[in-house]
């Protein structure tokens, strides 16, 4: 049975969307099924409880080379069953009257935002005690969603300074850092990883067929070569005697 998390609200919208913000890479763990696995049982214990992922089902995780016991004891809510898609209980209207905004489904965001957006924005996080939920972050300027990792993370605050650019010598408000005001469960490093494979996991759901489609990609351009070769020796073959 997979552990309820606190809600969360992995809010879509532009206008406060942080532009300036320099985006790290995401480590490449798509062929590590180990990180991908980990990255399911991130996604189903800290996300599904307020995201959707309607165009995912359970019983495909076992391209993972999860079992169907294994996603039945430990990635099943109590009435979901193992072909159904990954669906929420909570109403939309609901989730819009507690977080101000419904949560999207996160079948395609991996694609809609990127990996490396989502593992600089699920690292970015910081308290904030202005925002209805207590927290704010770096890349998403006051974004509805919750820290909803904050237990493994640990909780920290963001310092900002004002400076004057020397270009224009307008007043800028920058960022200056983080502060660690309470250890979490995880190191840094550990925390980083976990991310990375949660991103990576929203990254095979985004396109669960993309390694297959790579290899017939590959199949079909050395198929064209060769028909190519032989169309062109038949050409010549054709027209050698045509003058």
């Amino acid at each position: 049975m997979a552990a309820l998390a606190l809600g969360c609200v992995l809010a879509v919208a532009p206008a406060h969307a942080q532009e300036n913000i320099p985006l790290d890479r995401a480590p490449d763990n798509g062929e590590n099924l180990a990180s991908l696995q980990h990255g399911a049982r991130l996604f189903v214990n800290y996300c599904l409880s307020c995201h959707s992922a309607n165009l995912m089902r359970y019983s495909r995780l076992q391209d993972l080379g999860i079992t169907q016991k294994q996603i039945e004891d430990n990635l099943l809510f109590t009435t979901d069953k193992v072909g159904n898609t990954m669906t929420i209980a909570m109403r939309p209207d609901d989730a819009k009257t507690w977080f101000g905004v419904t949560p999207p489904d996160l079948s395609v965001i991996a694609r809609s935002r990127s990996r490396d957006w989502l593992y600089t924005y699920l690292r970015s996080f910081y308290r904030d005690d202005s925002r209805p939920t207590g927290w704010n972050n770096l890349v998403f300027d006051n974004v509805s969603m919750p820290h909803v990792l904050w237990q493994l993370q640990g909780i920290r605050t963001a310092k900002f300074e004002d400076t004057v650019d020397e270009r224009t010598g307008e007043k800028v408000h920058r960022f200056a850092g983080y502060q660690q005001v309470v250890p979490g469960q995880l190191s840094r490093v550990d925390y980083d990883a976990d991310v990375a494979d949660l991103v990576a996991y929203l990254g095979w759901m985004s396109e669960p067929t993309q390694k297959t489609r790579r290899q017939l990609g590959v199949w079909v351009l050395l198929f064209l070569g060769v028909l190519s070769f032989f169309a062109w020796r038949l050409n010549a073959a054709y027209w050698k005697d045509i003058k």
